[in-house]
């Protein structure tokens, strides 16, 4: 007969055959996916081309290391293989760490630099100039990451009118890369007009920011029409498409701050052009209205022969304020027309209607649900109603009773149909509406 294990039998066993034949190992492998709970230990993964191993390395024996690990390290860990009993894995426990130099995924990036720059794709001469003063820009970022949520908010804080379009796209993954660089090509294609691009990403490991260091997403950067800014990682971060886009900001954040000017004082410091433009104005035609004076004095009465001239010049100021007031009048409405603009299509405004739709649809299904659930109990009713009237329990209420034969050895119950069923001293069972009566059968009758 064949022995039935228990999983904590079968992986006690495992565990003494594992850690009994691997006590003392060496594995080489790249660091991947390295995280520091608070307990202070090292959880992170060895991996090569095909496979992947889980290590711990504690507290205690971190102490010893030469220098901290990091993700992307090729490196050769020292110690035993273990069972870990309540999930059932097995990992590696690494009493120390021998550091080889980069990982691989670091080897291909500068190999991929080198190369790039070689062929002339990082060259300042073909940075195009970012708009100073942009009124449309695409943002392509992941739509639910806190990079865009960043750009945003220093977009708001600015108050500036600039239109804000988000073009969503993976940014972590194999295939993040490949659609990142046909979005770049459909905004070239679509939206010709914008100002710039800005590829948005919040910070994250090397693995985690790979795909904007594939080949073929900087090429896409560097074939851009558009200017292209990047905006990827923390200020620590450095990538490929940092070397080909035509501006690098550290951080989402600075790439907002770099690229929208801050509203408020552009609308201060028109206010106050405008005003020192009316005072130098002002200053001017009186020096001239002085000079004039002046002249007439000199030149004795010669009233008749400049009062046209006079009323000219009067005619011509009122006509260049009239002028000025109406231009500034009407630069004005522009400004308000395109803050009520930008306060119409705010994303608040959105998220307000939304949610009315939103309370209207809850309305309309809690309607919905509670008629329904009205008509199944009116239906409901109608069944029990029926299933009462057929019921045999109603019989038995009019005074009827059911009867069953009991067999002394089994205590099987046999109903009773025919008086040939039974002889004198079986036990009968009558059930009646209210509860059950056990007889003894003392004469049997046709």
């Amino acid at each position: 007969m064949s022995t039935v294990y228990s999983v904590t039998t079968l992986t006690k066993e495992l565990k003494n055959l594992v850690e009994s034949k691997y006590r003392f190992i060496q594995v080489l492998g790249e660091i991947s996916n390295l995280k520091r709970p608070y307990s202070g230990h090292a959880y992170f993964t060895l991996k090569d081309d095909r496979a992947q191993l889980r290590a711990v390395l504690f507290k205690g024996s971190s102490r010893y290391l030469e220098k901290p690990l990091e993700d992307g390290q090729q490196v050769i860990c020292h110690g035993r293989i273990s069972i870990y009993e309540p999930r059932g894995d097995y990992q590696l426990i690494v009493d120390s760490v021998d550091f080889q130099g980069s990982g691989l995924l670091q080897l291909r990036f500068e190999k991929l630099k080198k190369q790039l720059a070689a062929e002339g794709l990082f060259n300042p001469e073909k940075k195009q100039e970012i708009q100073g003063y942009p009124k449309e820009i695409v943002l392509i970022t992941s739509p639910t990451g806190a990079a865009v949520h960043d750009f945003l908010k220093i977009w708001r804080q600015r108050d500036y009118p600039c239109n804000i379009k988000i073009f969503p796209v993976r940014v972590q993954g194999n295939e993040a890369a490949e659609e990142i660089g046909r979005a770049i090509v459909t905004v070239n294609n679509q939206l010709p007009d914008i100002d710039c691009i800005v590829l948005c990403r919040g910070g994250g490991s090397l693995e985690d920011l790979w795909p904007f260091n594939e080949e073929s997403l900087a090429r896409s950067i560097a074939g851009s029409r558009l200017p292209v800014v990047s905006a990827i990682g923390h200020e620590i971060d450095f990538t490929i498409s940092d070397f080909c886009a035509d501006l690098r900001a550290a951080t989402p954040t600075a790439a907002a701050e770099l690229l929208l000017p801050n509203g408020k004082q552009i609308r201060e410091q028109t206010a106050r052009l405008q005003a020192a433009l009316i005072d130098r104005i002002s200053s001017k035609l009186h020096f001239l209205q002085q000079q004039v004076n002046q002249n007439r004095r000199l030149l004795g009465d010669m009233n008749f022969l400049f009062t046209n001239i006079s009323l000219r010049l009067d005619h011509a100021f009122y006509n260049f304020y009239s002028v000025m007031k109406k231009r500034l009048h009407r630069e004005q409405s522009r400004c308000e027309d395109l803050f009520s603009r930008l306060h119409y299509n705010s994303p608040v405004a959105r998220v307000q209607m939304q949610e009315q739709h939103l309370q209207f649809a809850t309305e309309k299904l809690l309607y919905l649900a509670r008629k329904t659930i009205s008509d199944k109990e009116n239906d409901f009713g109608r069944q029990v109603a029926l299933l009462d009237a057929i019921s045999p329990l109603a019989t038995l209420a009019r005074g009827y009773s059911i009867s069953s034969k009991i067999d002394p050895k089994s205590g099987r119950k046999t109903l009773l149909r025919d008086s040939e069923q039974v002889k004198k001293e079986d036990r009968v069972e009558l059930r009646l509406h209210k509860g059950r009566i056990e007889c003894e059968v003392l004469e049997v009758n046709e």
